[in-house]
């Protein structure tokens, strides 16, 4: 037989999978490392995707603890850890002596507030059912006495009660290490990229903490003229729960837009309970304060902070709650503002390099 007969003896032209040193195979491999890469990074932020949202938070605390400790430095000028202690010992007098001036009063809001909300939604629900828009009285009461004595969801929500208060402890735990010293972070954050891209991180870290304590310094303002206007408003009108009600406020407009309506809601379910003349004044200071918040406050803070647009704003509130609840809505400006200085910053740094290469060449 000949040999050109025996089809046994052909060779198979090319490098095989398992010959690592042929510089075809090595390429394929390390494209294929970078797409299963990515794949198993967006798997990991999908299932740590709430601790990278505790974590988060806590550099937004640092961030407001760190803007108190820089305004701190242009009237006293100590040690940076000295200046932070005095920030954090203020806040916490600020917050006891506001719980322990007004404790009992705000808890018997508090409480009035429940049932006012109770009975506001008993009419509301009996005028829905009136007009065949919701099931009949007896069937509503009946669900909500289900509801209520379902022991399994008393449990679910105790532990969301628990597991909230452990996020914001471990917020604000992280957020005190970060701002007792920011730089050894830093440091930590370049040392986890390539050398050459070093001096890059850096200058967008640093823009990015200066855009956050702008954004949150604008807020915090926002948050006390709000809650001020609409608590000497609503006791003037002879609102009831005027204080509570200002406290709601002010805490609700760090959330913009959504924080408003929810604000509005509870003010004018408010007013109505004690009647018609209090339900319009009601309604009249909260369009007051929000076009007072709206066309002086915010843009004259605006000028001073970023500048975002509102609809993008609202966009990712929505998509940021949709995804990651409460906690994403809260967060959601933060990150926008963040991912809005990296792009920018990216985009600055392409146009020096476009800028660049014609004089090199």
């Amino acid at each position: 037989m000949s040999r050109g007969d025996d089809s046994s003896g052909q060779i198979v032209d090319g490098p095989g999978p398992n010959e690592l040193r042929d510089p075809v195979v090595r390429q394929e491999l390390k494209r294929a490392s970078v797409w299963l890469g990515l794949a198993a990074c967006m798997a990991l932020v999908v299932l740590l995707i709430q601790p990278l949202l505790i974590i988060f938070g806590g550099l937004v605390f640092a961030a407001m603890l760190d803007g108190g400790v820089r305004l701190l430095g242009r009237v006293l000028p100590i040690a940076r850890g000295w200046r932070l202690m005095i920030v954090v010992v203020l806040t916490i007098m600020f917050v006891s002596g506001t719980i322990y001036m007004t404790g009992v009063q705000v808890a018997d809001q508090f409480a009035q507030l429940r049932e006012t909300l109770t009975v506001q939604g008993g009419r509301l629900l009996a005028w829905a059912s009136e007009h065949g828009l919701t099931p009949g009285a007896a069937n509503l009461n009946t669900l909500f006495e289900q509801g209520m004595g379902s022991f399994g969801r008393l449990t679910v929500a105790v532990g969301s009660v628990l597991g909230a208060v452990a996020s914001l402890l471990m917020v604000l735990v992280i957020g005190l290490f970060v701002a007792i010293e920011p730089r050894l972070y830093e440091r930590g954050l370049q040392w986890l990229v390539p050398s050459g891209r070093r001096r890059e991180l850096a200058i967008t870290i640093e823009r990015m903490a200066h855009t956050m304590r702008r954004l949150l310094a604008g807020r915090l303002l926002g948050m006390l003229v709000e809650g001020v206007l609409i608590w000497l408003m609503l006791w003037a009108g002879g609102v009831p729960m005027a204080l509570v009600l200002g406290i709601i406020a002010g805490i609700l407009a760090f959330i913009p837009n959504i924080g408003a309506i929810i604000t509005g809601v509870l003010m004018v379910a408010v007013g109505f309970s004690a009647g018609v003349n209090t339900g319009y004044w009601a309604i009249f200071t909260y369009f007051l304060v929000q076009n007072f918040d709206g066309y002086v406050v915010i843009p004259m803070v605006a000028k001073r902070t970023v500048d975002m647009p509102p609809a993008l704003t609202l966009s990712s509130q929505i998509l940021a709650s949709t995804l990651f609840g409460v906690l994403g809505l809260a967060l959601a400006d933060p990150m926008v503002a963040m991912i809005k200085v990296a792009l920018q910053r990216e985009s600055e740094r392409a146009v020096d390099d476009a800028e660049a290469t014609p004089r090199n060449g």
